[in-house]
């Protein structure tokens, strides 16, 4: 899928999501989107104003108030449908195959988890920039993603991590604390590359690896 295809796409994903059908979807509000998208992942919602996104998307200011009563109904369209997209999805479709286990080993599950969160990343960094940097000062959406947290992630991943167990490939604890323990490594991991450091090259599948090995056997040193 060519870069085009891809900003259609989530484009189109976005306004689906926000809950516009077919025959409301516009080229303009796709415009409007696609501009707050920009200038909110490049200055935060605090530092935009509603004028800079018309300008942006070459629409009248007006023409954003008949779709958004506020700026602040804006980000959260963009934003809500954001921890959506990468929760539910990740769970429900693109990672089907995960949820129904298929993997004979811990290490392969966790392995296919950091793939496709990384290239997940990758694909959409801007919005993802949006959700990171908005999540902590707006409740709303604060309560969308604890919501996702709650009844999406922790469910699914606590089965995945029963059934591991039953095969004694994971020691005997609270699967809250070991999806804790897992998501803190691997989303550290992609947080680093993709944000803190993302002009420093690094082989991915090596570092995928090595930290799959960390939380697997911890940091001790190896005995004789």
């Amino acid at each position: 899928m060519s870069e085009l295809d891809q900003k259609e796409q989530w484009l189109e994903d976005l306004i689906r999501l926000s809950g516009e059908d077919d025959q409301k979807k516009t080229d303009k509000q796709a415009k409007i989107l696609e501009a707050a998208i920009e200038i909110f992942s490049e200055k935060g919602f605090a530092a935009t104003s509603t004028s800079e996104i018309a300008q942006k998307a070459g629409v009248a200011e007006g023409t954003i108030f008949r779709h958004y009563k506020t700026k602040k109904d804006l980000l959260l369209s963009i934003a809500g449908p954001i921890a959506i997209k990468m929760v539910a999805p990740f769970l429900l479709r693109d990672f089907a195959k995960v949820l129904d286990l298929p993997y004979n080993k811990v290490e392969d599950f966790y392995r296919a988890v950091a793939r496709d969160r990384m290239e997940f990343v990758r694909q959409n960094l801007k919005l993802i920039k949006i959700l990171f940097h908005e999540v902590s000062f707006q409740p709303e959406l604060m309560e969308q993603v604890k919501s996702l947290l709650t009844n999406v992630v922790v469910q699914r991943f606590e089965r995945v991590i029963k059934h591991f167990q039953e095969q004694g490939q994971i020691i005997e604890a609270p699967p809250w604390r070991i999806n804790r323990s897992a998501a803190s490594m691997l989303l550290g991991m992609i947080t680093f590359h993709m944000f803190l450091n993302p002009d420093s090259s690094f082989n991915e599948e090596e570092e995928i690896d090595r930290t799959i090995d960390i939380l697997m056997h911890g940091i001790a040193g190896r005995k004789d």
